[in-house]
């Protein structure tokens, strides 16, 4: 009887342990600090986002392949053509090379003929919202 009462004694000390600890771990509190920059980076990578996507602006794809390749593609591309603006997008399972922001499709088509003599396989874009 005497170890029937030792093995109950032991079983609520430890259920009682087991309570104890779950109650001061609900009672702690976490504190997240952050770097203010962090939100003002946040911040810039949504405009840029915003601005190679969104927008009602013709765009020229020169490149359609492999991360890799597009990297190559629009390094090259920038060290010859300063005067456009060009980025990488990832459209699943393909990077595309994507050139300018082109108000009105006469002046997209302009420089789509302009490109095509370099990149012969270059289409005219425009983005979906």
């Amino acid at each position: 009887m005497k170890f029937l009462t030792e093995k109950m004694f032991l079983k609520a000390l430890f259920i009682l342990l087991v309570f104890s600890n779950f109650n001061t771990l609900i009672a702690q509190e976490v504190t997240v600090t952050q770097d203010p920059k962090l939100e003002q980076l946040l911040s810039e990578k949504r405009k840029v986002n915003s601005s190679i996507t969104i927008n009602n602006q013709y765009k020229i794809q020169i490149f359609n392949g492999s991360s890799e390749e597009s990297k190559k593609t629009l390094i090259q591309f920038k060290k010859e053509n300063k005067n456009y603006d060009a980025t990488i997008v990832f459209s699943t399972p393909i990077y595309k090379v994507w050139i300018g922001n082109f108000k009105t499709r006469i002046e997209a088509e302009r420089n789509l003929n302009i490109l095509k003599k370099k990149y012969p396989n270059a289409i005219l874009i425009k983005p979906n919202k």
